[in-house]
């Protein structure tokens, strides 16, 4: 390694002082397909939702199956169709990837977004006296920009 290599190497490692950072964000911001996956994302997030929101309820009010239960299979629908649609049209400059590693980080970034949203569920549901279905809404939503920021920066970057 020279010494030009091995100074390039450390200014990666050191952390950005906090105006690069913010210089970066701010780039980042006014780039036009970042706004554009956004609203891509919000489409398929949105199919996502009422999928899940409809295997839900059909679990739930249909089949009186425990609203816990009836949350996690209602993710596990919703995630495939997401992460279906995210692969070939959102994040679709980043599909030249390893579906199976984007599968995998997306499960990981989706596992986690989801068990904020069991939480947001449950403190609705059993502290807040909240409908079942309504509270299940309210969750979803809430972990939606979580899961925008890990997919976008994580798994599927491109």
């Amino acid at each position: 390694m020279t010494v030009d290599e091995a100074a390039l190497s450390a200014q990666a490692t050191e952390p950005r002082p906090r105006g690069q950072r913010r210089a970066r964000v701010n780039a980042a911001l006014r780039h036009a397909p970042n706004w554009i996956q956004l609203v891509r994302f919000g489409i398929v997030g949105a199919s996502g939702y009422a999928v899940n929101l409809a295997v839900y309820t059909l679990l739930v009010q249909g089949a009186g199956v425990d609203y816990k239960l009836a949350a996690v299979a209602a993710f596990v629908v919703a995630l495939t169709n997401n992460f279906i649609w995210n692969r070939a049209w959102t994040f679709s400059d980043a599909s030249g990837g390893h579906a199976g590693f984007q599968a995998a980080r997306f499960c990981v970034v989706s596992l986690l977004a989801f068990g904020f949203n069991l939480v947001v569920l449950f403190a609705l549901v059993e502290w807040g006296g909240v409908d079942k279905v309504l509270a299940q809404a309210i969750a979803i939503a809430a972990a939606t920009p979580l899961n925008f920021l890990g997919n976008k920066l994580w798994s599927f970057r491109a």
